[in-house]
Formats: structure tokens, C-alpha cells, sequence
């Protein structure tokens, strides 16, 4: 009986991993979008600022 409880914990700790994983590659892809989208926000800006003092 205890072989299958061990059993059962290392797969919930090899899951816990994989999910850990998961949710750090999720947030590294929203912090790139993030800066993606404050990059051509900031472009746009920059650029009609330049025109309007032009």
C-alpha cells in the first residue's frame, strides 16, 4: 500500500513541476507582449510627437 502512495506523491510532485513550467512560460510570453505593445505604443507616440513639433 505504501508503494502505490509513493507512487501517487512523486506523480503529483512530477505534475506540480510541469505546471510550475507551464505558468512560467506563460508569463514570460505575456511579459514579451507586454513590451511588444508599450515598444509600437511608444513608437506611435514618439512619432506623432515629432510631427506635430515638425
Amino acid at each position: 500500500m505504501t508503494d502505490s502512495s509513493d507512487a501517487n506523491k512523486e506523480r503529483n510532485r512530477e505534475i506540480a513541476r510541469n505546471e510550475e513550467a507551464k505558468q512560467v512560460t506563460g508569463s514570460i510570453r505575456v511579459s514579451i507582449s507586454a513590451v511588444a505593445v508599450v515598444v509600437i505604443v511608444g513608437g506611435i507616440l514618439f512619432t506623432l510627437g515629432w510631427l506635430a513639433l515638425k
